[in-house]
């Protein structure tokens, strides 16, 4: 359909943007020498997974630095339009969208910090907004289990605009003992358990804000559930780390672990290994979602390859393991389920969504 909404749409190239990281992780190589005589050392391939590693005697450290996106900008909008404040889901989402990377390595965060930049310091001066930013941010820390260490709040006039604040952080975790570590040893058969998203989470935003341009009512267009599309869009984000801290006080080893956020489910195939990822219950799909690709329209390849359609984080698991590892999500408060599998076919290295007759190629997810 010639008038549907791309990704693309809004201004974001991820061609553009990949090509830019790999160039930074072949420089960044480079400087593994300043390690020398720390006691740390860099592990093997670590370079192009969501978390950086640094190899100790008998622990890892991880370390994460993401960024929230552009979803403060509808709480800006559905608070002048309502006046209510959604910053508190704001500070949740900015954490979640750390340490949901931090974790995918089998660490778990010690402390997150906050980056917060304004174009004017005044933007901290709107009753309410800046205390439900702070108190937001605590509660995913404490959600995450993890202390909140400190920030950096800048004023960047003439970069950031007045009104604005651009949100990020990083994190650091530690891995004990090393035995934790997820290896990303994927094999044939393995069995790939999904743990729901809460709907949007930080992932595909600038799309969503296009979209609302166009709906005659904006933020303020009803849903088929009753809700107003701008207080779905900011539903906070889930936190998958009490999953990951729970597998691993059960002794459930994850081969790897995927948080579906840029890319969408194109995510799958970030392992490095060479295999097709076979999904044949995709769960159900998010009513936002629905009304996204309705409205937009939004064709369903380019929602998938897009948003996590429901699905926020995925678990590879030994077969023998699957159904434990759902029960352990299910016990710690998440919907979760049995979506796939790994399967090898020669070389080949692609996602497969059987259901809908999607397929994603190698070609379309380059992050290393």
């Amino acid at each position: 359909m010639s008038d549907g909404l791309r990704y693309e749409n809004s201004g974001v190239n991820y061609d553009s943007l990949d090509a830019f990281k790999r160039f930074c992780q072949q420089a960044a190589a480079t400087t593994r020498e300043a390690l020398a005589g720390s006691g740390y050392g860099e592990p093997r391939d670590v370079r192009g997974e969501s978390a950086f590693l640094l190899e100790g005697m008998d622990h890892y450290l991880a370390h994460v630095e993401e960024g929230l996106g552009t979803k403060n900008l509808v709480a800006d909008a559905m608070l002048a339009l309502t006046g209510k404040s959604y910053y508190a889901s704001i500070g949740i989402d900015t954490v979640a969208t750390i340490v949901n990377d931090l974790i995918t390595c089998g660490a778990l965060p010690l402390s997150v910090a906050m980056h917060a930049a304004v174009g004017d310091g005044k933007w901290f001066d709107q009753p309410g907004r800046a205390r439900e930013l702070a108190e937001g941010f605590a509660e995913g820390c404490r959600q995450a289990q993890a202390i909140w260490g400190g920030g950096e709040t800048p004023a960047l006039k003439g970069i950031v605009s007045p009104d604005s604040i651009v949100l990020a952080g990083s994190a650091m975790g530690k891995i004990f003992p090393k035995s934790r570590r997820v290896l990303g040893n994927i094999a044939e058969g393995d069995a790939i358990v999904l743990l729901a998203s809460s709907g949007v989470q930080t992932n595909g935003l600038s799309l969503c804000r296009l979209l609302a341009e166009r709906l005659q009512d904006g933020y303020q267009t009803p849903m088929k559930d009753g809700r107003a599309y701008g207080q779905a869009l900011l539903d906070p984000s889930a936190i998958y780390v009490k999953f990951v801290s729970a597998c691993q006080h059960a002794g459930l080893q994850p081969h790897y672990l995927a948080h579906l956020t840029g890319h969408g489910w194109r995510k799958l195939m970030r392992p490095s290994q060479r295999f097709v990822y076979q999904m044949d219950n995709l769960g159900n799909v998010p009513e936002i979602f629905r009304f996204i690709m309705e409205n937009g329209p939004v064709e369903v390849r380019e929602a998938y390859a897009t948003f996590n359609m429901g699905a926020g984080f995925a678990a590879y698991v030994d077969p023998a393991d699957a159904t434990q590892a759902v029960e352990i999500a299910q016990a710690q408060g998440y919907h979760a389920w049995i979506g796939g599998r790994v399967v090898q076919q020669d070389q080949r290295k692609a996602v497969e969504l059987l259901p809908l007759g999607i397929i994603f190629d190698e070609q379309s997810l380059q992050v290393r």
